[in-house]
């Protein structure tokens, strides 16, 4: 999961029978960008399967036909989608909102109201202006970074993207929202510096 949630994963061949998490389950929680060939020896889970977003569905024994058939299938539908849409960044920056899957729910966030983004282990935690509660999402750093409109949102540390137009305080290499420090690491100084200085009176 941590892997896909972490690269430009464009199709999984995932199996629904697996210890801990079956594969209707897993489909569930990775990016719905991500498109899923299901493999299994069980006809039964077809309907559950194109009910989170399959692309395809091979029975076991698969033979390489089929596995072929199903690989060039994912390719024409890439080829279609990526030609008729434009790309999240240039939709991000289209709309006030966005939608994303929390605790098996779909919340949807205005932009603006984005204080800064905090990135863990596995999952990512939201936190909103006006409110010490975050939402927690199992997007990854790099989907929110090329999804958030890049004029107003900026990465200043492996850990954190704050919305520009937020920031109150800056001290010794630090974004102050209220009681909450957000360091800005050697990485992303230069960047936030050139931001900082092309708006800095005196």
């Amino acid at each position: 999961i941590s892997a896909i949630l972490n690269n430009n994963v464009d199709v999984v061949f995932l199996d629904i029978q697996m210890p801990q998490l079956n594969g209707i389950e897993f489909a569930k929680i990775i990016p719905p960008t991500t498109r899923i060939i299901f493999t299994t020896a069980y006809s039964t889970y077809a309907v559950d399967g194109f009910k989170v977003n399959a692309l395809d569905y091979l029975l076991k024994p698969v033979s390489y036909e089929e596995f072929l058939a199903a690989a060039n299938r994912a390719l024409n539908w890439y080829d279609l989608t990526r030609r008729s849409q434009p790309n999240l960044a240039d939709a991000a920056a289209d709309s006030e909102y966005i939608i994303i899957k929390s605790e098996y729910k779909l919340v949807q966030i205005k932009v603006d109201d984005i204080l800064y983004v905090e990135g863990l282990k596995d999952y990512v935690k939201i936190y909103l202006d006006g409110t010490d509660k975050s939402i927690m999402t199992l997007l990854s750093m790099k989907t929110l970074e090329q999804t958030l409109p890049q004029s107003r949102f900026m990465r200043v540390h492996r850990s954190f993207i704050v919305n520009l137009s937020k920031i109150r305080i800056i001290e010794r290499n630090r974004i102050l929202f209220g009681k909450v420090q957000i360091p800005i690491s050697d990485s992303y100084k230069d960047a936030f510096s050139d931001f900082i200085s092309r708006r800095t009176l005196g």
